[in-house]
């Protein structure tokens, strides 16, 4: 599919999406995805929506489900949708939540709008370039290169058994889009303190000395453009290594600045909490996908992000001499922090349904009863 193809194909996308949870009484109050429209390119790009909802439901587990069946729904529609639609979204938020900055400020910088109010939107946005830098920003573009750098990236951990047209060329993006490009995003961050909005934005507009030519490189390798040499992935992703090192020279040593404890805290909460209220969502579409689409490697990558869960709420439950630290203390017990199976998603929703009041009130406290 050729890339002049891919707005419309997303919105498109975005639009089925919007109708399906509709449908399925999600009530959604407005749909974002991360990462610009011009990051996302057809047919490779998944789309990684947020939900926000205009106030927490009565029933975490029955949203849940109802957001599952949605789901399944949309991937059922086209086979292009189990790559496209390749998991069930990666966060939800209250309305409140957003306006009221909660929600981290380099992840909002990164959204694009689906569907809701554009002015709430825009001013969330705007609020989230201009806030300070601060230890959150730090924490989030340095936990992208850890996550990546140092051969933690392996490009068989690329599922391609989602992907329905031509493997070497996503997998050639795979190494552009998945790897350099979110490595490139947070070093620019980092080097220049700035909240970038995107992956194309940032090859586009920061290329210090010596480094243009790599820029120019990856960009139209991700964009698959006819003037750019094929290269094996393999190749590519050794050449990534190189730029990638070359562009970490420019990465200024850690230096996270002062912030305040409660405003992190709560921030750290309403993160927490977002992933964690989708989960179920996820775990019932892996454990019980459409006819013909694999979930196994989408199983396997849920542990990264239960750990990280479990580390947060840990430090949120501090010495528990508070009711919210007592009440992160009892979520943090129920999130598995080993590998992940389709035997541990099936005990942990067994788990949650027979401990429902923990999860629902930790999934629905109000931000500003999040004190560290």
């Amino acid at each position: 599919m050729a890339l002049v193809e891919a707005p419309s194909l997303y919105l498109g996308l975005g639009a089925l999406y919007e109708r399906q949870l509709d449908a399925h009484g999600v009530g959604a109050m407005m749909l974002t995805h991360k990462w610009q429209p011009a990051d996302l390119l057809a047919p490779h790009s998944d789309i990684d929506v947020r939900v926000l909802l205009s106030q927490a439901p009565t029933d975490w587990e029955e949203w849940n489900h109802r957001l599952a069946a949605a789901h399944t729904a949309a991937v059922g529609r086209e086979i292009s949708h189990r790559r496209l639609l390749e998991h069930p979204p990666g966060f939800a938020f209250t309305m409140a939540e957003a306006d009221g900055r909660l929600v981290s400020a380099p992840e909002l910088a990164t959204w694009s709008l689906i569907s809701g109010s554009a002015r709430d939107f825009q001013r969330w946005k705007s609020r989230a370039q201009m806030a300070p830098w601060c230890e959150v920003d730090e924490r989030f573009y340095r936990g992208i290169l850890e996550g990546r750098l140092g051969g933690r990236y392996q490009l068989a951990a690329d599922s391609t058994d989602n992907v329905v047209e031509d493997i070497t060329a996503y997998r050639r993006h795979c190494v552009a889009w998945h790897c350099l490009a979110p490595c490139w995003f947070a070093a620019a961050a980092l080097a220049t303190r700035t909240r970038c909005p995107g992956k194309t934005a940032a090859l586009t507009q920061w290329r210090p000395d010596g480094l243009d030519g790599y820029a120019a490189l990856f960009l139209g390798h991700a964009e698959d453009r006819p003037d750019t040499p094929p290269r094996s992935p393999r190749h590519l992703l050794r050449t990534a290594h190189v730029a990638l090192e070359a562009a970490m020279r420019r990465v200024p040593e850690a230096n996270s600045p002062a912030g305040q404890g409660n405003e992190r805290a709560r921030t750290d909460w309403v993160m927490t909490a977002g992933m964690l209220r989708v989960r179920v969502a996820r775990w019932l579409y892996y454990l019980d996908p459409p006819p013909g689409v694999a979930t196994e490697y989408l199983i396997r990558r849920e542990a990264k992000e239960l750990r990280a869960a479990a580390q947060t709420l840990n430090a949120l439950a501090a010495d528990e001499s508070t009711s919210a630290q007592r009440l992160a203390a009892r979520m943090g017990a129920l999130i598995p922090t080993g590998p992940t199976t389709a035997g541990t998603l099936r005990a942990t929703l067994a788990l949650w349904h027979r401990q429902k009041s923990t999860v629902q009130d930790f999934l629905t406290l109000t931000p500003g009863d999040a004190h560290p």
